[in-house]
Parts: C-alpha cells; sequence; structure tokens
C-alpha cells in the first residue's frame, strides 16, 4: 500500500448556505421543521428566499464543512461534489480552493442550478434547515477520480447524500475503491431522517465491516438502533465498528473505539449564536487528531473544540486560527 497523498477525501453536498436570523413566529407561520433539515424543490427555496429576512451566503454542505475545518487544521484535503455551472457554483468552487481543498470534479451543465441550504436561526442559536439539492443530487460515479480516492487515507462520506439515486451508487463505487486501496472509511449519518429512509442500507454496511469510523449525534443513534436508551444504543453497534463517535450537544460526546470507551464534556462559551455546523466541525476536530495518530481522548478534546468555536458565530466554518486555538485549549 503506498502512502496516502491527502489525509482526507470527502464525498458531499456542494451547495451554498444561506442563513439569516429570524423570530420563532417566522419558522411556525412557514411550516418549518424547527431544529430539523428538510429536503425541499427549487420553487419552495425561491419562496423561501423571499420570506427570508436579510441573510449572507457561505458555501456550505456538511462534508465540505468537515474538509473547510479540517484544512484550517493543516491537513491534506480533496473535495467531491457537484455544482452547476453557474454564479453559486463559482462561489462554492472558489471557497472550497480558497480554503486550500482540492476540488476538481467538473461543473454541471444546464439544469437543475448549484443546491443552497435556506437555514432561519432563531434567538436560541437553533438553525432550522431546508435544502434545495440542486445539480448536488446528480454526481455520477462516473465523475469520480478513482485515483483520488486511492490516495486519501480517510474516505468521509455523508448521509445527507445517500438519499438521490445517483451519488449513492457513486459513494458505493468511492467504499468499493478505498477500500481495495487499504484505506479507511468514515462515515455521518447527517440526519434521522435520512436514517428512517436508508436505515437498512446504513445498519448493512454496519453489519458488513463496511464502516471504519462512525460519527452519530444522539438522536440519530436512536434513529439507527431502535433504543432510546443511549448506552444501549452505543451498545448495539460499538462492537460492529472500530470507531464509534456520538456527540451531545451541551453534554459533550462519548466515542467508543475498539471496545474502550472514552467522554468528553462540551466545551463552555459565552453565548450559543449559531448551531449550523457543529456536528461537522466536530468530526473535524475529531478526524485531525485521528489521522495523526492521536489518542482518541485527545481527539474528542479537538472535536469539542472545534464545535464550540463555529457556535460562537454565523456561518457553519471555522472564522479563526484553529491551530492557534487547538494549541491554546490542549496546551
Amino acid at each position: 500500500m503506498t502512502d496516502p497523498r491527502y489525509d482526507v477525501i470527502a464525498i458531499g453536498n456542494a451547495v451554498v448556505d444561506v442563513i439569516a436570523s429570524c423570530e420563532d413566529e417566522l419558522v411556525e407561520e412557514l411550516g418549518l421543521n424547527r431544529g430539523g433539515m428538510t429536503l425541499i424543490d427549487e420553487d419552495r427555496a425561491k419562496e423561501l428566499y423571499d420570506a427570508m429576512p436579510p441573510a449572507r451566503e457561505l458555501s456550505g454542505g456538511s462534508a465540505a464543512n468537515t474538509l473547510a475545518g479540517l484544512s484550517t487544521l493543516g491537513l491534506q484535503c480533496a473535495f467531491i461534489g457537484q455544482v452547476a455551472a453557474d454564479q453559486l457554483g463559482d462561489v462554492f468552487r472558489h471557497d472550497m480552493r480558497a480554503t486550500g481543498i482540492d476540488f476538481d470534479t467538473p461543473a454541471r451543465e444546464g439544469e437543475p442550478a448549484t443546491g443552497r441550504v435556506m437555514i432561519f436561526v432563531t434567538p436560541d442559536g437553533e438553525r432550522t434547515m431546508n435544502t434545495f439539492l440542486g445539480a448536488g443530487q446528480f454526481l455520477p460515479a462516473e465523475a469520480l477520480d478513482e485515483d483520488l480516492i486511492a490516495s486519501g487515507a480517510i474516505l468521509y462520506l455523508e448521509g445527507y447524500l445517500w438519499d438521490p439515486e445517483e451519488p449513492r451508487r457513486a459513494m458505493r463505487r468511492a467504499i468499493d475503491v478505498a477500500k481495495a486501496a487499504g484505506r479507511k472509511v468514515a462515515f455521518t449519518a447527517s440526519e434521522s431522517f435520512v436514517i428512517d429512509r436508508h436505515g437498512d442500507d446504513f445498519r448493512a454496511m454496519i453489519d458488513d465491516g463496511v464502516i471504519d469510523i462512525l460519527f452519530v449525534n444522539e438522536h440519530e443513534l436512536v434513529s439507527l438502533t431502535g433504543e432510546s436508551d443511549f448506552d444501549a444504543g452505543l451498545a448495539a453497534i460499538q462492537d460492529k465498528v472500530p470507531v464509534l463517535v456520538a456527540t451531545r450537544s451541551a453534554d459533550g460526546a462519548v466515542c467508543v473505539a475498539n471496545g474502550e470507551r472514552f467522554e468528553t464534556a462540551a466545551e463552555p462559551i459565552d453565548k450559543v449564536v449559531d448551531t449550523t455546523g457543529a456536528g461537522d466541525q466536530f468530526a473535524a476536530g475529531f478526524l485531525s487528531g485521528h489521522a495523526k495518530g492521536q489518542p482518541i481522548d485527545e481527539c474528542l478534546k479537538r472535536g469539542a473544540v472545534a464545535a464550540a468555536e463555529v457556535i460562537s458565530h454565523y456561518g457553519p466554518r471555522p472564522e479563526v486560527d484553529m491551530k492557534a486555538l487547538m494549541a491554546e485549549k490542549l496546551g
């Protein structure tokens, strides 16, 4: 097995986040799934955009956000995802490359447009996401650079992209390529509704030993295992995945690695501004340590520090020198 060129290669939704602060009443008025993520069509995306207060546009997408965090922490990363040949597609590509991430998937001509997520943030910092996948749902297996995938130490996949048929086939092929090259596969479940639709697929991958590192939050753990008790949920799958990471918001996170349990507390912050990207950046912090062979307790601490940074401001990506922050917090 050759030495990897990249620390992490991710396949995910290539979307632009449109984020606005709003009152709880607007979430109710628009009939949104408060605190959750809902897939919408382009007409609904336009309707929500028109109803939004003043907003800011930031490149997003779960796996892309995680790579942005990893890149700021000094890891070598590459992204595979589909944008359209339009303005938002150009914005996304520019933002990825400006963050130091290699992104060379050709843009798709014609409709639909580049994906976007309409995010409404209420005064408590809770984010309600409404996702138009756009061009991202048409990532074909033929667009994969298999040599690129084989050159990454870790292949990172997001559950959100499992929903559309074409990228699901592409990710299955990518897993085969990564495994054949002796690489690790990391998977984030993304959202309970994704598990409700594709849980049988996810459970089969877990049972088959395909996933080396699994990220879930406590709600996704319930959906995945059917166990309402957190510890029972962990017990249901911890022996099937070498590294299982379960986040619990303000209650910190737990990792079971090769049968041994580790825990970390959440990092204290003055105010939760926007929880968008919290799980993505926790994964970035954790993987930034794991990819370099750091102990699990340090990986968890890195995840907690990264998550705390991102929820202290608007947007799903770090806004400070993350290397310096980690040095300060970890010593």
